[in-house]
């Protein structure tokens, strides 16, 4: 039986293997008060996962929320205000 393999290696490439785009990384960038807000209100999350929260974890979980919120009506007036025909 003979072995048949790609010639090429185009043909094999795997999509994953390839680095990040200037636009992938610049999204990413625009982004990312938003994904550090969400790591926040996860960290608090995660304090009270074994114990009952306290005043002070309740006061954390408060605002880490509002932080999410924050960071994604922001990130959705950019995204809106960089649309051509966007919301004005």
């Amino acid at each position: 039986m003979k072995h048949i393999g790609a010639v090429r290696a185009v043909v094999t490439a795997d999509d994953f293997d390839r680095e990040p785009t200037a636009a992938e990384l610049d999204a990413i960038e625009q982004e990312m008060p938003l994904i550090l807000a969400r790591v926040d209100l996860l960290d608090a999350q995660i304090i009270t996962l074994d114990r009952p929260p306290s005043e002070l974890d309740a006061r954390r979980l408060r605002r880490a929320r509002r932080k999410v919120l924050a960071a994604r009506r922001t990130l959705a007036n950019t995204a809106a205000a960089t649309v051509p025909g966007g919301a004005a």
